[in-house]
């Protein structure tokens, strides 16, 4: 089982990160943090980096599900999404995997909730 969902699109940066926060919304997720990796690596590290961002996103009641079940999960929240230029208009997005993340806990009761964001994460990918 990989640890995450992918695809790649033909389409500029900033388009894309449009894209997936839309995606994302229309599957109920909220975006919690945006981590702006290129630009911190020049701050902190005065390196330079591809644009590559990290969303991290969040379903509500999902999250809140998840919390009841187990409540040293929020160490593997929020679901991160990422987007990145492999090159000048060629980006990809890639998205955890929850089943994936999941199994490392043994708690029948998150199956539930991991199976249903998985299967909320493919569809965001899927439709891009």
């Amino acid at each position: 089982m990989n640890y995450y969902f992918n695809k790649t699109l033909n389409e500029d940066f900033d388009k894309v990160i449009e894209k997936v926060t839309e995606e994302l919304k229309n599957e109920g997720f909220g975006i919690l943090t945006e981590i702006d990796v290129k630009e911190t690596l020049k701050k902190k590290l005065d390196v330079d980096f591809k644009k590559y961002k990290i969303l991290g996103a969040c379903n509500p009641p999902y999250a809140h599900k998840a919390l009841e079940a187990e409540d040293k999960i929020g160490t593997m929240l929020p679901c991160n999404v990422i987007v990145q230029e492999i090159e000048e208009c060629t980006v990809e997005v890639a998205a955890v995997n929850p089943m994936a993340s999941m199994q490392a806990v043994e708690n029948e009761k998150l199956t539930e909730v991991a199976d249903e964001i998985t299967s909320r994460l493919e569809h965001v990918i899927g439709k891009l």
